[in-house]
């Protein structure tokens, strides 16, 4: 197997899944993001985007902020500074495969 191959075989697996790529896209661009923008953002079920969020935020990507906006519960995410390195090397990783084949 070429090393070009290899070198995309060793991406961050808890960013490479397609649903959490666009999360952590989204929250990169971002200092943060609540809980109904990434929904409708996204496209995802509520379920799906807890249970997302849950594999960013164990791996330290990803903040939760639980609070609220006058009586209304607010769920704030941000990504945390592993989180953006660790996209910034998945996005060169990426580019570095493309730009190679």
């Amino acid at each position: 197997m070429p090393s070009d191959f290899r070198s995309l075989a060793d991406v961050d697996r808890i960013i490479h899944e397609p649903a959490r790529a666009t999360i952590a896209a989204i929250l990169y661009a971002v200092e943060s993001a609540d809980f109904l923008y990434l929904q409708r953002e996204t496209g995802l079920t509520k379920g799906n985007l807890s249970a997302h969020l849950s594999k960013l935020e164990e791996a330290g990507y990803v903040a939760i902020e639980k609070t609220y906006r006058l009586k209304i519960p607010l769920t704030l995410c941000r990504m945390t500074d592993a989180g953006r390195k660790a996209f910034e090397d998945y996005r060169q990783r990426l580019k570095q495969f493309v730009e190679t084949i």
